[in-house]
């Protein structure tokens, strides 16, 4: 069932929580937020305070699935309404736990395809965090957003919070659209955007891994099935190439959403000493990933600092606390990851697929690139 498409009514009683300094004030809800239906689901105290996302501080009662069973029509319009929500006290503990809420909100959870980089499969569409360096973070970036078929919704799971920072930052699609200069969204939705991949056994996800096969026929059938133009090396890797909208509309909303990783898997958001290695080592056009302009144009550094530079600005975060849980709108909001210290240990589910063509796309589907 798609988790936007059915949304019965619910109440939410919203309280805004203002800059440091002010308390906390009840406000009416506003347009979206409350709907009538003959069963209205149970009331969520919902918290909005400045430079964080919609969160909400629940009892469950030793029973985080029942809870989230008898609540899940509020939640659900929660996420519209906001894009993302905590929601604190559920209790994550574990792949199962996650699985187990995800699934109590009604969504069917999917298996990832094309991986940037390898994860551990705990449990089905359930996954590890993906391998980065602690000390690095993870730009802003819509969950697969590069395939045909993506996660309309992101649920992660806090099972060991990090010592210091580490947070899973959100940031508003639409506002970061809004934001950016016209010529600049005028030619990403003429052009798209590219995405180049060079797959080997030291960087990121093998091939192997990044489509679920070992088998190079089965590999071929699903590039060509899912618009991926694809080359294979002399030494035995694969190089891809597939162009994508880099601006859609939500599926529901009909809201316009800047909806891509053109910066986060560009060479100029690397941090210099690795973009400079890697570049030596493998070549400009042989990195593990990059992205283009649709027509094959490089992105100049000056575009990705501002897009980044627009992301940081509409990020909205709050520090991990063990058994937290994060559900965020994958359209309709970017997420990142902060550098952090200490052990940490999120884990992420992905649901509710959602297929590229249900969002009105910008550009037709082609593998007619070079490389």
């Amino acid at each position: 069932m798609n988790f936007m498409r059915a949304l019965p009514g619910s109440r939410l009683a919203v309280h805004a929580v203002e800059p440091p300094g002010h308390d906390l004030q009840e406000r009416t809800p506003t347009k979206g937020q409350t709907m009538s239906t003959s069963s209205p689901a149970p009331l969520l105290d919902l918290e909005l305070r400045a430079g964080g996302p919609a969160a909400v501080r629940v009892d469950a009662g030793g029973d985080p699935i029942g809870w989230m069973t008898g609540h899940r029509d509020s939640v659900r319009a929660v996420v519209v309404e906001h894009g993302a929500v905590l929601v604190r006290g559920l209790g994550v503990a574990d792949a199962a736990g996650l699985a187990g809420l995800v699934q109590a909100l009604g969504v069917a959870l999917m298996p990832e395809r094309e991986a940037f980089a390898p994860r551990q499969d705990l449990a089905d569409g359930v996954y590890s965090s993906t391998k980065w360096p602690a000390n690095q973070p993870m730009c802003m970036h819509h969950e697969l957003s590069y395939a045909l078929e993506f996660p309309g919704l992101m649920a992660f799971g806090c099972v060991v919070a990090p010592d210091e920072d580490g947070a899973t930052g959100v940031a508003d699609a639409a506002e970061v659209l809004a934001a950016l200069p016209d010529e600049l969204v005028d030619r990403f939705e003429r052009d798209g955007w590219l995405l180049s991949r060079s797959y080997n056994e030291e960087i990121g996800a093998s091939w192997a891994e990044a489509f679920g096969s070992e088998d190079r026929g089965a590999v071929e059938d699903y590039c060509r099935a899912h618009a991926i133009a694809f080359r294979w090396d002399p030494d035995g890797g694969l190089r891809t190439r597939q162009r994508r909208s880099a601006v859609v509309r939500h599926p529901v909303t009909g809201r316009r959403c800047w909806f891509n990783q053109v910066a986060f898997l560009n060479q100029w958001t690397l941090a210099p000493e690795i973009r400079e290695y890697l570049v030596e080592v493998y070549g400009e056009d042989g990195l593990p990933f990059n992205t283009r302009f649709g027509n094959g144009d490089p992105i100049g550094e000056d575009v990705v600092e501002l897009l980044n530079d627009v992301y940081t600005a509409r990020t909205a975060r709050q520090p991990w606390q063990a058994g937290d849980l994060l559900l965020v709108d994958n359209i309709r909001c970017a997420h990142s990851r902060e550098p952090y210290t200490g052990p940490r240990e999120v884990l992420v589910g992905m649901a509710d697929p959602v297929r590229l063509a249900d969002c009105a796309p910008t550009v037709d589907l082609t593998t007619e690139v070079t490389f």
